[in-house]
């Protein structure tokens, strides 16, 4: 039996649920302890890696590993989560002005990021997440970490019409289960009547692709909000594709 296996986590799935269907489709596998080295978030999809039975002990190997990404990041909307899975908190127009192409370029390099406020990182035996749904981060600091960028390339942009992003926004959290505040979400994406009129008047190339290859614990999210702050406006991570590990 292998030792690491490379699956793929579907939009919407959590790691678990994605190593549930695993082990439905691949029932050779039902006995085996499995494990999965770098988690994806709800929103997220692509490459996972598996850790079967005894290779379970050389976790820690696995978990620093690099890994890339493609990213499609939306400007002119924030949400407390860095993605589409997060409530709207501002809407803003796109200034154009500044060249995305260098913006970018200034990310490449070591720099200390924070961990996200939603995220699954443990502070006084809670994960940070939970503290953030309680509104209760104030009353903690929030860990920082070294990260690496080792490059990003501008793909491609295009555009999406406030319209179709709502729809898109609908459809796509429909895939999520469990409690992650689905419709307080959705609710906040559909009922500020202000988002449509302020998007309508956004520019084309509101979204941008880019490819990321990073060190291990890099969070898109973040990235995502930070490249927009370099461009004055706002963003979040409209998408997250996992293309793979390392050299794996």
């Amino acid at each position: 039996m292998d030792k690491t296996l490379t699956i793929y986590k579907n939009e919407g799935e959590t790691p678990l649920e994605c190593l549930e269907r695993f082990r439905i489709e691949q029932p050779q596998y039902n006995d085996a302890v499995l494990s999965y080295a770098g988690r994806l978030d709800p929103m997220a999809e692509g490459v996972m890696l598996v850790l079967v039975g005894e290779e379970n002990k050389n976790r820690e190997k696995y978990l620093s590993l690099d890994k890339t990404y493609e990213v499609e990041i939306l400007f002119g909307v924030k949400t407390d989560t860095g993605d589409i899975l997060g409530k709207v908190e501002e809407v803003r127009n796109v200034p154009t002005e500044k060249d995305v192409n260098e913006v970018l370029q200034s990310f490449v390099g070591p720099f200390v990021q924070k961990y996200p406020s939603y995220s699954s990182k443990t502070v006084n035996g809670k994960p940070l997440f939970q503290w953030a749904r309680e509104g209760r981060l104030g009353e903690i600091e929030i860990p920082e970490r070294i990260s690496e960028i080792y490059s990003i390339e501008l793909l491609d942009k295009r555009f999406l019409s406030a319209e179709d992003i709502i729809v898109q926004v609908r459809e796509r959290i429909a895939k999520v289960k469990g409690d992650f505040r689905q419709e307080e979400i959705v609710a906040s994406w559909e009922c500020a009547s202000f988002l449509s009129a302020k998007m309508s008047k956004m520019p084309e190339g509101r979204i941008i692709r880019i490819q990321v290859k990073c060190s291990s614990g890099t969070y898109m999210r973040t990235l995502a909000e930070k490249v927009a702050e370099k461009l004055d406006t706002i963003g979040l991570a409209w998408s997250i594709n996992r293309l793979g590990y390392g050299s794996l």
